[in-house]
């Protein structure tokens, strides 16, 4: 487990099991800098003066990097700049690793008078040449080693500054609230805990204390059977002396007689059925037992998490955050998200792969024309239509295509989709050319059928001409419908269990809506483009109107298609007239989780052996 409540200086340490030092920043002419005395337990020179960067923000000393902007950073900037939204995908390195940086020779702790030079990739662990047990495995240089670590933890580091760090004042709050109230919820159940013992103790003194009453008696049982035993021996060897001496010599007794006679004349013997054993009595038995092993129970409830109402909240409007032009396709039917520098983009011909410049990386050779024809799941593998009806998996290295679900002879054909993130199932709003009519179509990550949604509660179609299709974050399944004039709709919302909750037809209530592509954020809210007043409407979760996001603007003439993007919580616009997407920012981090101490102009950037991150 990574341990994020040390200002994240130890998570590489923690993640990889290998240590390496901070650095010692050259000067730069061109910026203001500040001397720092080198310390005797740094270098081997006594003192050494040494020139630090300044942040670009403040005047504190200078102990990261930002690639993607570029500029230099503080400690506190860092902070900051990894949690603010705008900047969360940022790639924030440590300035050591963007200079030629002196390192801090680490002591090995086997030979104190050598250092770490080598690193063992067999045993994971730093060695220096006196290392004898290491000098046969495979080795590489320590620098090499600590290079592909970080790159290798390089998305969990992200995600601990830019989201751990930002959870923890709430998540902190919510425990300091329960440690409060754990004595007296705690309690009551002790005290049950202690009687259930108690009683329990006494059921195993009891279960100790009756064999030696019970269980031991066996031997005396042993000893009164071989007692019985040896007079029947004794009784036997008896009567063949009687028979011996009165029938066989002269026959002169016949068998009657002569069993009268042992019948009269000799001791009688009495046999004793010993049937002692040993049993639990009434006030011992298993059901004791396991009421008393099993009346209290712990339930796992799994990790804290935070609502994204005490993380989050709108801005006053939508702002532009880039765009792009997006090479081979001519206009943005529908886009899927994959990371915040790739998308997928199609429109009636083509499916491209494209980075934030605009620059085709891939294109899908059998994709079939349509609008909501594409998605994405948590593995990066793209989702799509093909042109023969079936719904396929591109692997995320684009090297292998799979049937996910294969057309059948049945009517009903797929016509929008969307992988769910919550369960991992995929969403297919289907289509009946014959019946005109739709419905939606949930599969399992196996490709199975599980569930579909057709009619409402009176039994009439939800559905006529399913066109983009996506999910609420409390399950609800929203659908964007256009009806058989194609100029006009409705989104429709049921639960996940298949139940009606309601269709949005428009604002004000009786305006006509013409819904194309569709979305939902972090807060629960709706997002669909309406193709009548060029605007993206923004509803919240119970289809109540709440304001127009997006109107027509020189950026986003008609906006078409919706994709949110749920890390950095931008939402990507593609346009219904061009190939360009743009991508917007209406969604911000609560104040009181960004507000940090700054640190003084006069506080000093301390050296020292922990590595930061």
């Amino acid at each position: 487990m990574i341990d994020v409540l040390d200002e994240e200086k130890h998570i590489l340490v923690v993640m990889s099991g290998l240590r390496y030092c901070p650095i010692i920043c050259p000067g730069d002419s061109q910026k203001s800098t500040r001397v720092v005395t080198q310390t005797p337990h740094i270098m081997d020179t006594a003192s050494s003066p040494y020139q630090v960067h300044l942040c670009s923000n403040c005047p504190g000393d200078t102990a990261y990097y930002c690639v993607s902007c570029p500029c230099d950073l503080c400690s506190q900037c860092k902070k900051n700049h990894v949690k603010d939204l705008q900047t969360i995908d940022h790639d924030v390195v440590l300035h050591r690793d963007k200079i030629n940086y002196i390192p801090i020779q680490e002591i090995c702790v086997r030979h104190p008078s050598h250092v770490y030079t080598k690193y063992c990739e067999p045993c994971q662990v730093p060695c220096c040449i006196n290392c004898q047990t290491h000098r046969k495995h495979t080795q590489i240089d320590v620098k090499t080693a600590y290079k592909t670590k970080r790159q290798q933890h390089r998305g969990t580091i992200h995600t601990i500054r830019s989201e751990a760090l930002f959870y923890r004042p709430v998540l902190l709050t919510g425990i300091k609230a329960d440690v409060k109230t754990c004595h007296t919820e705690f309690y009551p159940l002790q005290s049950e805990m202690l009687t259930k013992a108690q009683r329990l103790k006494n059921l195993i003194d009891y279960v100790v204390y009756d064999p030696l009453n019970n269980v031991f008696c066996y031997f005396d049982f042993k000893h009164r059977c071989k007692k019985q035993k040896i007079k029947m021996s004794r009784h036997i060897v008896r009567l063949r002396r009687y028979e011996h001496k009165y029938v066989q010599p002269a026959f002169t007794f016949s068998a009657l007689q002569f069993l009268s006679f042992t019948k009269t004349a000799l001791p009688q013997i009495h046999l004793t059925l010993h049937t002692r054993q040993l049993s639990m009595t009434e006030s011992l038995n298993k059901e004791d037992v396991m009421e008393s092993l099993s009346a209290i129970q712990i339930t796992e409830r799994g990790n804290r998490r935070v609502g994204n109402q005490c993380l989050l909240k709108l801005t006053s409007g939508a702002e532009l955050h880039q765009s792009l032009t997006v090479t081979g396709v001519d206009r943005c039917h529908h886009v899927s998200y994959v990371t915040s520098d790739r998308v997928w983009v199609s429109d009636w011909i083509s499916l491209m792969l494209t980075d934030t410049t605009g620059v085709p990386l891939h294109r899908v050779e059998d994709s079939c024309i349509g609008k909501g024809l594409h998605t994405v799941n948590s593995e990066s593998e793209l989702i799509y239509r093909d042109r023969n009806f079936n719904i396929n998996k591109l692997s995320n290295d684009m090297k292998t295509t799979t049937t996910f679900i294969e057309k059948t002879d049945s009517p009903w054909g797929p016509r929008c989709v969307y992988w769910s993130p919550s369960t991992g199932d995929l969403l297919v709003g289907m289509y009946n050319n014959d019946t005109e009519t739709g419905k939606v179509s949930r599969y399992n990550q196996s490709g199975q059928l599980t569930q579909t949604i057709q009619n409402d509660n009176t039994g009439r179609g939800l559905y006529r001409i399913p066109n983009y299709i996506t999910e609420n974050n409390d399950g609800d399944v929203v659908v964007s419908v256009l009806y058989k004039d194609y100029e006009s709709g409705a989104v429709v919302v049921t639960e996940r269990g298949g139940r009606h909750r309601f269709s949005y037809t428009g604002h004000p209530s009786g305006s006509v809506l013409r819904p194309l592509g569709i979305c939902t954020d972090a807060l629960s809210h709706i997002l669909v483009c309406d193709h009548r007043t060029d605007t993206v409407q923004m509803l919240n979760k119970d289809g109540q109107f709440l304001s127009h996001l997006l109107t027509k603007s020189q950026e986003m003439r008609v906006p078409q298609s919706l994709s949110y993007d749920v890390n950095t919580h931008r939402l990507w616009v593609g346009s219904y007239k061009n190939n360009k997407v743009c991508v917007y920012r209406y969604i911000t981090r609560q104040d009181a989780l960004t507000d940090e101490h700054r640190p003084r102009p006069d506080e000093d950037l301390m050296f020292s052996s922990t590595p930061a991150v």
